[in-house]
Parts: C-alpha cells; sequence; structure tokens
C-alpha cells in the first residue's frame, strides 16, 4: 500500500513539475503595464500573491509537511480542553499528515499573520481549506477535512494572473482515495486578490466542484456541525469574534462573520471579515463556531443533508474576505461592503472545465 502511494505521489510530481513550466508563464499584463500586484511561484512551488513585493497570501498548491515555515507549532497554542467525546485529540498524530489545496498564511495589512497551520490541538486544521469530513463514495465514506483515505492533488493545472489592480491563482485538483489513482471528483479554486486601501483589503474565492462518479456527496460532521469553507485563525489577544445573519424576510438578507483583535506581530486591532455569496446554493449557510480554536465558519451543506456531486452538475461556492486594520467594522460599514460584494461583476472561471 506504501508502496503504491509513494508511486502515485511520484505520478502527481511529474504531471505537476510539466505542466507548471508552462501555465507558470501566464499572466493578464503587457510588457508596458506597472505591475503592482504579483503571483509567483515560491522556492518551494506554492504560489505566492503580493502587492508591491509585500506577501498577501500564500496558496499551497504543493505537498507542505510539519517543516514548513508557516507551521509555528511552538507560538501561542491554544489551551484546548478534552472533552469525553473529543476524538481527534485521543490521538492527535493521525492527522498530522501533509498537505496541499488551501490558503496559509493570510497575512493582515501590517504584515501580522492571521491564519495558522499544523496546530498542536488539531494538526490536520490547516489556515483556510474547503473541505468536508464526510465525502461519501458509493458505501465508503472519507474525510477530506481530517485528511483520512481522500485527498486532493494538484493536476498541474494552474493559471496565474498579474496586474495592476489584482492578482489571481487559478488551480485544479482531483479528490484522489488513498487506495486508489482514479479521481472521485474534479475541483477549481480561484483566489484573487486585490490592491489594498487604507484600512481594508478584498480577497474573492470561488469554488467549483464537480463528482467524477456516481454516488459521491459531502456533508458536514454529523451532517450539522463544520464543514465547507474552513477557517482557523491564529489566536489573538483580546479576541473578538462575531457573526451575523439576517432574518429570513429581509431583503437584501446580508451575512457575514469577523473575528479580530491583537496578532503577533502588530500592536493593534485587525481581523478578517467574511461575507457569504447570496447566490451560493442553500444560502444562507450556517455558521458554526468554537471560540477556543479561533475558528467561525459558513457551513454548506444544511443541516441534515448531504449535497450529491453529481457529474456534469457543477457545485460553484463563492465566498469574500474583507481583511482589515481596527477590531470588527461597523454595521454601516459591513453593510456597504456586503452591497457593494453583491453589485460587482464576479470573476469568472477561466480554466476549461
Amino acid at each position: 500500500m506504501k508502496k503504491l502511494i509513494f508511486m502515485i505521489t511520484i505520478l502527481f510530481a511529474a504531471i505537476i513539475l510539466i505542466n507548471t513550466s508552462f501555465l507558470s508563464k501566464i499572466d493578464s499584463t503587457s510588457n508596458d503595464q506597472e505591475v503592482l500586484m504579483t503571483a509567483k511561484f515560491d522556492e518551494n512551488g506554492q504560489v505566492m500573491l503580493a502587492e508591491n513585493g509585500k506577501n498577501i497570501l500564500r496558496y499551497a498548491y504543493n505537498t507542505v509537511f510539519e517543516t514548513d515555515d508557516y507551521a509555528f507549532n511552538g507560538l501561542d497554542a491554544n489551551e484546548y480542553v478534552k472533552t469525553e467525546n473529543d476524538t481527534f485529540m485521543a490521538n492527535p498524530s493521525i492527522y498530522a499528515v501533509a498537505r496541499s489545496n488551501y490558503i496559509h498564511p493570510i497575512f493582515g495589512l501590517n504584515e501580522e499573520i492571521l491564519t495558522r497551520d499544523w496546530s498542536k490541538d488539531h494538526p490536520h486544521h490547516r489556515g483556510i481549506y474547503w473541505a468536508w469530513p464526510e465525502v461519501d463514495f458509493g458505501k465508503t465514506r472519507n474525510d477530506l477535512h481530517a485528511l483520512q483515505k481522500v485527498f486532493a492533488r494538484p493536476t498541474g493545472r494552474i493559471a496565474l494572473s498579474n496586474g495592476t489592480d489584482f492578482a489571481q491563482v487559478e488551480a485544479e485538483n482531483l479528490w484522489i482515495m488513498e487506495e486508489g489513482i482514479m479521481p472521485i471528483a474534479r475541483e477549481i479554486a480561484m483566489i484573487r486578490a486585490y490592491s489594498k486601501s487604507e484600512k481594508f483589503r478584498i480577497i474573492d474565492l470561488a469554488f467549483r466542484f464537480e463528482g467524477l462518479k456516481d454516488s459521491v456527496t459531502i456533508a458536514r460532521r454529523g451532517t450539522d456541525a463544520y464543514g465547507g469553507l474552513n477557517i482557523r485563525m491564529m489566536t489573538p489577544k483580546d479576541q473578538k469574534l462575531t457573526y451575523h445573519t439576517d432574518k429570513a424576510k429581509q431583503n437584501p438578507r446580508r451575512c457575514w462573520s469577523d473575528l479580530s483583535g491583537i496578532f503577533s506581530g502588530n500592536e493593534t486591532p485587525s481581523g478578517m471579515t467574511v461575507f457569504q455569496y447570496k447566490k451560493n446554493p442553500e444560502y444562507p449557510g450556517e455558521w458554526v463556531e468554537y471560540p477556543e480554536l479561533s475558528w467561525v465558519q459558513p457551513t454548506f451543506p444544511t443541516t441534515g443533508t448531504r449535497y450529491p456531486l453529481n457529474p456534469g452538475e457543477p457545485l460553484v461556492l463563492r465566498f469574500r474576505l474583507i481583511v482589515h486594520t481596527g477590531s470588527t467594522p461597523n454595521d454601516q460599514i459591513i453593510k456597504e461592503l456586503w452591497d457593494a460584494y453583491h453589485a460587482e461583476a464576479l470573476p469568472e472561471f477561466e480554466l476549461a472545465w
């Protein structure tokens, strides 16, 4: 089994090496255009988005190990309280698995690090990642969230865009069962970071998922807990966690969360706001919070359901992140930012489906 997994890893590495050498040259600028926003491969083959040379975020497209420069295992570990029902703390080492296809770190406007990876309490938590703890294929249950039995593997199809207003990465992954090489689902992730203002930076996320086999479904843990767009933050001093969903009859029905505080490396408050896109299926997703883990997330799908990823019927989910200085933005600012998000033309997927 280990030999097979090793051979699969080598195969994907070869594909990536061939494809990224070509696709990394794709961008949206001409030679005479001033480039402020860049998306570039770093020395480890990960994609770093930056503005004027200052890092915005890293998209980990290739495998990340516990020795990664941004693991921070020994810094500011949460005092997590183990409970009777907490199976993850019983033997956390089985979840300390090399991972890819996620965002970490996201940097604040003062270059402080906002997200967390390889935490001691839940080593499978990995910054911002789009995954489900119950990925069913036929009669088999797999866990993309906790890196058990199914994994998102890069295909090497990746496009980088540079420009004056935004930098973008769009990348393809296949969901592969650990005992085989045949994929059960395909996804494309698009991450676009815009140039910052004095107090805010906007980051748009868009994901497209499609089953490649029949009988693939996704669900939250127990169909009522976490799963979807998972967000593990560093634990700031004076942490403030907020989330809000307007009442059902309100129009527009806004839906947002925020986590802010004083993060390591910064002397003043900062944080990140998350908007759900109103045209997401089953909008609005329920919010799930774990304050002791600096975690608040929009979930998908609805409680008590399993969402089918059918061949030929892509699922598209969109979100907007607002990285900000200061504490939680006031209600009026939130409304203005949310309304602006829904008034704009959103980025379209460019990689051929």
